[in-house]
């Protein structure tokens, strides 16, 4: 089987769509949305409803360091909608009950004297370990 997915393609607003069934792949140009179809549903065992395809540009830039411009490469970008209930845990984003609470950080100041310039300011954060007391009988 050809590889014709090349990575998802993770923007805030692909994320937002992520959530309502449309997730977005970058794929070759020479993809067909049967083939999609297929792929996303080998890879991920999911159902797939529908496949819109989207070609982009090449973009112009400016390069501010060297004159003149240079020129990204365009892409194909296909949206995949699935079926409801169905998700790509790619496009899952990491719970808040994961991060840590800023009253756990332990924060450090650690100055140091610089030859040039003054002094220089540097802060450490580390998570405090909780302590565990063990009762006595």
């Amino acid at each position: 089987m050809k590889i014709l997915i090349e990575k998802p393609y993770i923007t805030e607003k692909s994320m937002q769509l992520a959530g309502t069934g449309l997730y977005t792949f970058k794929v070759l140009q020479t993809a067909t949305k049967e083939e999609i179809k297929k792929i996303v549903h080998s890879k991920f065992n999911v159902d797939v409803v529908s496949v819109r395809t989207i070609s982009m540009k090449p973009l112009s830039k400016m390069q501010r360091s060297r004159k003149g411009y240079f020129t990204r490469s365009g892409f194909k970008k296909a949206l995949v909608q699935l079926k409801k209930g169905q998700k790509i845990a790619l496009f899952e984003a990491v719970s808040t009950k994961d991060s840590v609470d800023p009253s756990e950080l332990e924060t450090t100041v650690k100055e140091k004297k610089s030859l040039l310039k003054g002094t220089k300011v540097k802060i450490e954060r580390n998570i405090k370990k909780p302590t565990v007391k063990k009762e006595q009988e």
